[in-house]
């Protein structure tokens, strides 16, 4: 009795199964990337249930002979680091060809013709010296020493070109009837006696759910803050975000998109038309709430009759381009939002 206890466990201890068991414990352990995982995966089916049949494994997973093979090459089940993804680096890279002789030269006539460019300073090197130089060169070592007549002037101009660099605009977004795809934001400058208040918006452009909240200041950072309460409203239902040129979208606002992995769409200048369901919702705002006589300069206050208008607005009041429903409604069986009691609007 004893040893065909032993026998059966000793078979179960060979048995194929049990070595694939101690491959993806060995993964685990390892904390392989989720592509060598599947490429495991591959390893253990075309050993254990296809046995060794390359054709079954390659129609099971829908990969093609030649990557399948590729890998089978090169795993080692004593290795299994080895279904990692190679580093594709290059392993020659370009090295500066400039030589320090080129580059000594360069620096004194810099200094001595401060304000001439690099194709002046390129002829008057061969007149100089002989040499044919590229412009490049000269450029290159203009950067490295900082060698400007005004290095902070310079420095705002870099930073300039950077911000106008190609965006992507919201004409390029495909866009889908899907609650979530594409949140508008939008900012409404309140003057009051001498005082500036800033509202920022956001409405979700296809089943019109809403959030608004008053600041202070249109800074970044409060951008931000406004930001983290509409991806909470929408539990994190967020695609796109759909903005004008604002300063107030810039920085702190671009890096928590990133975070959350929402892709920033703007508005082409001096173009609302580019914005228009934020733009129609600051207007419903503005004269069914604003004009009625509930603006206050207390933040607090204001927020807090802001977020009690907030819940008719998506919850009781119809709207014509939802059919006459709520977006509410609209949306309960494709996106949940959260309730917004005036307790989820508080800091």
């Amino acid at each position: 009795m004893v040893y065909e206890t032993y026998w059966a466990a000793l078979k179960r201890a060979q048995a194929p199964f049990d070595k694939a068991v101690h491959w993806r414990k060995v993964a685990k352990a390892l904390k392989l990337s989720q592509k060598a995982c599947g490429r495991l995966e591959w390893m253990i089916f075309y050993q254990f249930t296809a046995e060794n049949n390359a054709s079954l494994t390659c129609r099971h997973f829908g990969i093609n002979r030649k990557l399948f093979y590729t890998w089978l090459s090169r795993f080692d089940d004593s290795n299994l680091k080895t279904l990692e993804d190679k580093d594709k680096a290059p392993k020659h890279v370009r090295q500066k060809e400039i030589t320090q002789t080129e580059e000594s030269r360069i620096i004194e006539l810099r200094k001595k013709y401060i304000r001439w460019g690099k194709i002046k300073l390129k002829t008057l090197y061969k007149n100089i010296y002989s040499e044919e130089i590229s412009s490049w060169k000269i450029q290159y070592t203009i950067k490295k020493y900082k060698l400007y007549y005004h290095p902070i002037k310079n420095e705002k101009m870099q930073k300039k070109r950077k911000r106008n660099q190609k965006k992507k605009r919201i004409t390029e977004l495909a866009k889908k009837q899907q609650p979530g795809f594409l949140i508008s934001f939008d900012t409404i400058v309140i003057y009051w006696n001498g005082i500036k208040r800033y509202i920022f918006t956001g409405i979700d452009s296809v089943s019109k759910v809403a959030f608004a909240r008053m600041y202070t200041t249109k800074s970044s950072y409060n951008a931000r803050d406004f930001l983290q309460r509409m991806h909470y409203l929408l539990e994190g239902k967020m695609l796109n975000a759909g903005h004008d040129n604002g300063s107030e979208f810039c920085k702190l606002f671009q890096q928590q998109l990133k975070e959350l992995d929402i892709t920033q769409y703007l508005s082409r200048p001096h173009t609302p038309t580019d914005n228009p369901v934020c733009e129609k919702f600051n207007q419903t705002l503005q004269q069914e709430f604003i004009d009625l006589g509930n603006f206050t300069p207390d933040c607090a206050e204001f927020n807090r009759l802001l977020t009690e208008w907030l819940i008719e607005y998506n919850f009781v009041r119809p709207h014509q381009a939802l059919g006459y429903s709520t977006p509410i409604q609209f949306t309960e069986k494709t996106l949940k939002v959260l309730p917004m009691w005036p307790s989820r609007a508080r800091p």
